[in-house]
């Protein structure tokens, strides 16, 4: 049998705007538990900028461009995606260990920002998250159930432009 585990390597992505709002979603796997955009490499070779582009279309809807000249509505220019050189390594929930290779325990997290110029409308892949929600970022931050997540959001102020 060919199983094909999740590479314990992910993305973490806060979307925000300029006035430090931060789009928050529900996780459908667990009700109650708010998250920004996160999600695993597809395969080593993914480059995690990638992986954050993918991620975000997946799980928003919002799609990050290569060029400024064609952005439209749900559109951001990659220039609005930052890599926050921000690395995170921590424990992988027991609940969802299966998902990795026997052994794997720990994950290692890649902090990006997105910032939009307004806040979208998002488009939720229903298996994944149930709703939505922009907060101001301090807001933001107490209701994720994730502490890299939290620190992530809190460290906002210093990446807007």
């Amino acid at each position: 049998m060919n199983v094909n585990y999740k590479i314990p390597q992910s993305v973490l992505v806060v979307i925000y705007t300029k006035e430090l709002d931060v789009l928050l979603i529900e996780r459908a796997d667990r009700p109650g538990f708010w998250q920004s955009v996160t999600g695993s490499r597809d395969s080593l070779s993914e480059p995690l900028e990638q992986t954050a582009v993918r991620e975000v279309f997946e799980e928003t809807g919002i799609k990050v461009v290569q060029s400024v000249q064609s952005v439209s509505d749900h559109e951001v220019s990659l220039d609005c995606l930052e890599d926050w050189k921000i690395d995170n390594v921590f424990e992988i929930f027991s609940v969802w260990r299966h998902r990795f290779a026997p052994g794997v325990t720990e994950n290692t997290e890649h902090v990006f920002g997105l910032q939009v110029p307004e806040k979208f409308p998002v488009v939720l892949a229903p298996r994944e998250h149930l709703n939505s929600i922009w907060l101001p970022y301090r807001e933001a931050a107490e209701k994720c159930f994730s502490h890299t997540n939290k620190d992530a959001i809190l460290r906002l102020p210093e990446h807007v432009k």
